[in-house]
């Protein structure tokens, strides 16, 4: 006799505002499988999420197709874990050549020939990653619906939105829609924190085995002016306004999915170096797609660096429930007035979007000042005045 149990998708898929997710098959029906085996991966706006077998057994049923929109703890499948049938026994056990699921559903997408793709898994088995070798030695496309349609003149070209970034425009969208937002702006004299930067870089790496770098100055930063503006580090939650007494900053890191904000619990109480390292940590985790749920809920605040990719400025998007985001941007050398001089130094403009429900004109740049005081004057972070 057998016994069914259930999969279904984790009861939160990346954080309390993310409400669905993208799934992607990993098995097919009647295949066996081992326990942690891989059966699922379900694609967030911010991360992707693994769902491996609890129990070995067999795959005995679907209740998703392939790129489904799910919902948290909605049922994906069943898996029986009793006999396996014998002509599975067998396929499991026999070594003999017989090309993976996923390799053969590429290969039927395709219109791939299997005896035109070489195997290199056990007794000549053809593998997904052969598969893709294969399709990009002959630059063919990966997913057959993704392929470009041109027009007559061949002056454009069209791809379907992938529904991960369907979901990323949406749940953007939803944030314009749900919250007031507002953004201003101040700019950002570089040179002293450069310079302390340059003093301290070789020590401080031989210390702590890390660099040093300008987010834990800006994170210091916002922190204390977070406890000089609290409504920044705030929420509404129906008619009442939450407080927040406790620093976890999200940190947006980029990956080939798009951006994941991964979150420094009580930042308050690291040092740099403590910052330093999380953020390297964190950061490997995002790109890694290994980020778990736990990693990036509950931020209290958000910075975003779009200056790594050359961003001279923007306008960020709060992520709710949040009712503050800061934004950095690129360093460059301009004119500026020092006393009653012209020099040239590094400039940064900064950006905070905020919730003009909770947060007045006055308050965000009130925020904004406080925060340009501190880095040009780093030593008031030490100091924490």
């Amino acid at each position: 006799m057998s016994e069914t149990i259930e999969i279904r998708a984790p009861k939160t898929l990346g954080g309390e505002s993310v409400t669905e997710g993208i799934v992607k098959i990993k098995k097919s029906i009647g295949e066996p499988v081992k326990v942690d085996d891989l059966i699922f991966e379900i694609e967030t706006d911010k991360t992707a999420l693994e769902l491996t077998a609890e129990a070995s057994g067999q795959i005995a049923e679907f209740l998703v197709k392939e790129d489904d929109v799910i919902s948290p703890d909605q049922l994906l499948a069943r898996l029986s874990i009793g006999e396996i049938k014998e002509e599975v026994k067998k396929e499991s056990n026999n070594e003999t050549k017989k090309d993976a699921p996923s390799a053969r559903k590429i290969m039927e997408e395709n219109n791939i020939n299997p005896e035109s793709v070489k195997g290199t898994g056990m007794s000549g088995r053809v593998t997904k990653d052969d598969v893709v070798d294969h399709m990009n030695k002959a630059e063919q496309p990966a997913v057959k619906q993704s392929e470009p349609r041109k027009s007559v003149e061949g002056r454009e070209r069209r791809e379907k939105m992938s529904k991960i970034r369907q979901v990323i425009a949406a749940r953007l969208k939803a944030s314009q829609n749900t919250a007031a937002i507002l953004t201003t702006f101040n700019e950002v004299d570089m040179k002293n924190v450069m310079d302390l930067r340059a003093q301290y870089k070789e020590a401080f790496e031989k210390k702590y085995g890390i660099k040093l770098g300008f987010m834990s100055f800006f994170i210091k930063a916002a922190i204390q002016a977070l406890k000089e503006i609290p409504e920044i580090n705030a929420e509404i939650s129906k008619d009442e306004i939450i407080y927040k007494n406790y620093y976890d900053i999200g940190v947006a890191v980029g990956t080939d999915k798009g951006l994941v904000v991964p979150v420094i619990r009580n930042a308050d109480q690291m040092s740099f170096a403590e910052i330093e390292l999380t953020l390297v940590d964190l950061g490997k985790k995002a790109r890694d797609g290994k980020l778990q749920v736990s990693e990036m809920e509950g931020a209290t605040f958000t910075v975003s660096n779009g200056g790594v990719y050359g961003s001279l400025l923007s306008t960020p998007i709060i992520n709710p429930p949040q009712s503050g985001i800061l934004g950095m941007h690129s360093i460059q050398n301009r004119p500026v007035a020092v006393g009653n001089s012209i020099e040239i130094r590094p400039m940064m403009y900064i950006a905070l979007s905020y919730d003009h429900r909770i947060v007045d004109g006055k308050g965000a740049v009130t925020f904004l000042v406080k925060m340009k005081n501190y880095i040009e004057d780093p030593n008031r972070l030490v100091l924490e005045v």
